[in-house]
């Protein structure tokens, strides 16, 4: 027998469960603690957990992580130097700290523009080669003609051994900036993503685990380990897209609208006939537009874990997330005595980090050198939780909460406080944790509303309740301002807004919410088994994915007219447009077939989609000015090393 493990580390839980590769069925699960910034710590956890008898059997492991995310956002990435060819890359702004611009580029048909300037980019390497630890090359019109980024990369490489990542080996789509950024990025992660990825590789040798070693992409493809090192970049937002992998597995369905309710965030994603709806222009991550394919998702700073606080009598629910109090209760010793002796401020003094609910606890295990007002409050938080009462009194004067935000942001101080997760313990609809700490923070914070504790908690229930639903419905229907579906989703109407697709929720204790969204949409709910590991299913099942597109365009140059070819493999010319579309048709197919060899997974079958679209100067019907060919690869693994498909 043989068998598949798939681990997700999530922003709050990291998840680990077994698949039996014979009739794709969950055999075994476990959630632990995501441990940051360590996720291995969390990754062994998760495992640890799981009966170790079916270890030695297993043949593929695969893994999804908010590695890079995390990375991007927390702009933890290795220093790296950006180079643009051609002035027209240039950005308004760029928010890089090495970056240079030097002459050259080619045009729209991949002819050289203007000659590449070789001794300003060795004039730069040299300047900057001891501050970084890899570059990122983007070149103008490189999708058309790569010879630029070459010739700037092999230059590179000859004169400082360091890595380099150009922007035509991670898209094929025009904008040498976005390229350039997301170059940039990839080269930041590398370090970060073969530390990780070597870490994981050696925990799974180290259990007896023979298998193949396989990562999830942020468009729900799954990838070699040897391409996540490569390129690291494609694997961000790959938890969400674990989830709608799991989510359309799980159900047994490969058509549904996903909600992933996890311990941050709610994100609402869409599944089509298997594959994942895809945004057109790329992924935005951190501010950064890039050029990296991922899954459409609409997401909302509301979660489990998200802080629920009081202010002029008004509930508020996030979008800050905070240790739940009934896990707190569960970690540190002593936390009830605290809670239940908590001063509550004044009305007037009650603002976010200003709660009777509301604790710190210091993260960063060894002193980041904080000099100042911020060094003073973080030296006033230890391992055990303090209230804003307490940093005052030790202090002796006022505090600023702008700085405790900031010793937040750095993650040097975590958040402790009421979250939805506790409203459902007081309903006792959820109660992994401590019930007893959620029912007197409930308590508490009744005190400051018109609302007893029960009411309190139904209350935060149905506002998360409604957050879903406006998510759901914001996706749907994309062109519809959020503040109307709001309207109508709050208003008592004769009707309700109906999804035609089904509408499958993952997440921790996602079941509690099922009467409640039903109530405020028309739509068939499906909480499947295993539903608080989906992601960890999802990111097994991934397909074998591969897109290539090829551009067959006409070229009018000094009057002459010939047929250009472009793809990721460079330009080539042709004499007419017939042989230049026999010549792109079997290109395709071959490097799909190519890719599909080189991920070292065997697949059963492998389907190759061929879509054709041809511009014609005028309604005639005549010769192509213009034709694109996509070819879209999908391989499933063979069953008995793996599993794949809904």
């Amino acid at each position: 027998m043989q068998y598949s493990l798939g681990i997700d580390a999530g922003g709050t839980y990291t998840d680990a469960v077994i698949i039996r590769n014979s009739d794709r069925e969950v055999i075994d699960s476990n959630k632990a603690l995501t441990t940051y910034p360590d996720l291995l710590t969390g990754i062994e956890n998760a495992i640890d957990g799981l009966d170790r008898g079916y270890l030695p059997d297993v043949k593929l492991v695969s893994v999804s992580t908010t590695l890079a995310t995390n990375t991007i956002l927390e702009k933890t990435g290795y220093p790296v130097a950006l180079i643009l060819v051609g002035e027209n890359t240039l950005s308004d702004t760029i928010p890089i700290s090495e970056y240079t611009i030097v002459k050259g580029g080619h045009n729209i048909n991949g002819t050289e523009d203007e000659r590449l300037d070789m001794d300003a980019v060795r004039e730069y390497v040299e300047k900057v080669r001891d501050r970084v630890s890899a570059f990122a090359v983007s070149s103008y019109f490189s999708v058309r003609n790569p010879d630029h980024e070459i010739r700037v990369r092999e230059m590179i490489t000859e004169m400082t051994g360091l890595p380099v990542v150009c922007g035509h080996e991670l898209s094929q789509d025009l904008g040498a900036y976005e390229r350039g950024v997301t170059a940039y990025l990839n080269a930041q992660l590398i370090p970060i993503a073969k530390q990780f990825i070597d870490a994981i590789v050696s925990d799974v040798r180290k259990r007896g685990i023979e298998a193949k070693v396989m990562m999830l992409k942020c468009d729900g493809s799954i990838i070699s380990i040897e391409e996540a090192m490569e390129k690291p970049i494609e694997s961000v937002f790959s938890g969400p897209a674990a989830s709608l992998m799991g989510a359309s597995f799980l159900a047994k369905t490969d058509t549904c609208a996903v909600i992933d309710v996890g311990g941050t965030s709610t994100d609402v994603s869409l599944n089509h006939n298997g594959f994942p709806e895809l945004v057109d222009e790329g992924a935005v991550v951190g501010g950064w537009q890039t050029k990296v394919k991922a899954i459409r998702m609409e997401t909302s700073a509301m979660g489990g874990d998200s802080h629920v606080w009081v202010k002029n009598r008004k509930i508020n629910v996030g979008p800050r997330r905070v240790i739940p109090l009934c896990l707190a209760a569960v970690k540190y010793s002593g936390f009830m005595e605290q809670l239940r002796a908590g001063r509550t401020p004044s009305r007037v003094q009650l603002e976010e980090n200003i709660q009777p609910t509301k604790f710190f606890v210091r993260t960063a295990k060894e002193n980041p050198g904080l000099s100042g007002y911020e060094g003073e409050i973080l030296a006033m938080i230890g391992e055990e939780p303090v209230s804003i009462n307490d940093i005052f009194w030790k202090l002796g004067s006022p505090i600023s909460t702008d700085h405790i935000d900031g010793l937040i942001q750095k993650r040097l101080v975590q958040a402790i406080g009421f979250t939805p997760t506790d409203a459902l313990h007081v309903l006792d609809e959820y109660t992994q944790w401590d019930r007893e700490a959620s029912m007197e923070g409930a308590r508490i914070l009744s005190r400051l509303t018109p609302m007893d504790e029960y009411e309190l908690c139904r209350k935060i229930k149905e506002e998360v309740s409604i957050n879903m639903a406006i998510n759901l419905m914001g996706f749907m229907f994309r062109d519809i301002e959020r503040s109307e579906i709001e309207k109508m989703l709050r208003g008592k109407y004769v009707s309700q807004l109906k999804s035609n697709v089904p509408v499958v929720l993952l997440g921790g204790p996602v079941a509690a919410y099922v009467d409640e969204l039903g109530s405020l949409i028309d739509a068939r709910i499906i909480v499947p088994k295993y539903s608080m590991v989906g992601n960890a299913v999802g990111a097994l099942v991934g397909k074998g994915v591969k897109q290539i597109e090829i551009l067959i365009r006409a070229s009018y140059e000094k009057s002459e007219r010939s047929i250009l070819v472009f793809s990721p493999e460079g330009r080539a010319q042709l004499t007419n447009h017939a042989e230049a579309v026999e010549y792109a048709m079997n290109l395709g197919k071959k490097l799909v077939l190519e890719y599909m060899a080189d991920s070292g997974v065997e697949y059963d079958d492998i389907d190759i989609d061929i879509k054709r679209h041809d511009i014609t100067m005028d309604d005639s019907g005549g010769m192509p000015f213009e034709t694109r060919l996509v070819f879209l690869g999908v391989g499933l693994p063979k069953n008995e090393g793996s599993i794949s498909g809904i």
